[in-house]
């Protein structure tokens, strides 16, 4: 009896050594988690390379002054490539991760091109910037370890089921409700605020997670001998997601053209991720079986993610200038031929920063 005891206490010993965070035994019970995880954020960051790319190409026509189309430049056209690849990265890792682990990790793209542009377009480096970028990166890695595992393999009979679940059907119901009401307001009331377009995105982003998750997951089963393509649920969640993908795309266009990125790139990202989260909760029953500690902290990691991307995308301030002087090249129209130098007598001298407060000190 005691040497049953033993045994038995050793074998515990040995599953609660292996299930620990970063173990072996953890390791080899998320090898395809972890490929998931690889796959997006591999995914982001070379959708960050390409945004810069294509940002440098701009800025270098311009500083050329050409007039040839940036479509034309060999430059442009690697950014795109890098965009495809790194957007089929992100698909292909919706077949191997949950839903709530993939789309809060779009957080790292952010990241990237934040330390790109500092590193290779020589942009200044703030320290709203490195505080941002430290609780992205906090909060990414309570996504990672907290994120619900989710165990059941998702089939295309699976998904025929899900579809007319009570559950998902009024979620259904209720998203194609909110997003004819705020197309409505903003189609006929000519409302263009914000929070409308991007929480059309949002919706759209709902159905098209779910969408996504389906077409990634069969496919994936397909090309390891569990044929699924044959379903006409597979064609049907294809539809759905080249859809709605091409009506984000359309109404995100809308809101750069309105706003600046610093506002439309830190709420498209938090709407997006709790879209998602609430999809996948919902459709996929991700939250099953996940305890309250991983439960909230996994929320929590979200919530970090959330305020990192909004300090790194937050608009800066009223930059004084460090020069001492303006030179004519910084004025459109002008030739560099000569400096302005400030009044040496004025108190402002060897600063153009607040010159109107100082012309009241001397007055």
């Amino acid at each position: 009896m005691a040497k049953a005891r033993l045994a038995q206490n050793a074998t515990l010993a040995r599953k609660e050594s292996s299930s620990g965070f970063l173990s072996s035994g953890w390791y080899y019970s998320n090898q395809t988690l972890l490929l998931g995880v690889l796959l997006a954020i591999a995914g982001n960051i070379l959708i960050s390379i390409s945004l810069n790319l294509q940002k440098y190409c701009h800025l270098r026509l311009m500083r050329q002054g050409s007039q040839k189309p940036f479509y034309r430049s060999k430059l442009w056209w690697f950014g795109i490539i890098l965009m495809g690849t790194g957007e089929i990265g992100n698909f292909a890792a919706y077949g191997f991760a949950s839903v709530m682990l993939v789309a809060p990790l779009g957080n790292v793209a952010v990241i990237g091109s934040a330390v790109i542009s500092v590193l290779f377009l020589k942009e200044y480096i703030r320290s709203e910037g490195i505080l941002g970028g430290t609780v992205t990166m906090a909060g990414t890695f309570l996504v990672v370890t907290f994120a619900p595992r989710v165990t059941q393999e998702v089939t295309a009979r699976k998904i025929q089921n899900d579809l007319v679940n009570w559950q998902f059907l009024i979620y259904v119901v209720l998203a194609v409700i909110a997003f004819c009401i705020l197309l409505y307001f903003h189609k006929r009331k000519k409302v263009n605020h914000i929070v409308i377009l991007l929480t059309m995105v949002a919706v759209l982003a709902s159905l098209n997670v779910v969408s996504v998750k389906a077409v990634a997951t069969m496919i994936t089963l397909s090309v390891r001998g569990n044929m699924q393509l044959t379903y006409p649920v597979f064609y049907i969640m294809f539809i759905l997601m080249a859809v709605t993908c091409a009506f984000q795309v359309k109404f995100l266009n809308e809101a750069m053209k309105l706003y600046g990125a610093e506002e439309v790139i830190p709420m498209n990202y938090i709407f997006f991720s709790i879209s998602a989260i609430v999809a996948g909760a919902i459709f996929y029953q991700e939250f099953r079986g996940t305890a309250l500690l991983s439960g909230f902290m996994f929320l929590f990691g979200c919530f970090l993610s959330f305020v990192g991307v909004f300090i790194l995308t937050r608009k800066k301030g009223k930059e004084c200038l460090r020069s001492f002087y303006i030179d004519y090249g910084q004025i459109p129209g002008k030739e560099m031929r000569s400096k302005i130098q400030p009044d040496s007598t004025s108190l402002s001298y060897g600063s153009l920063c607040n010159e109107g407060d100082s012309v009241k000190t001397q007055s």
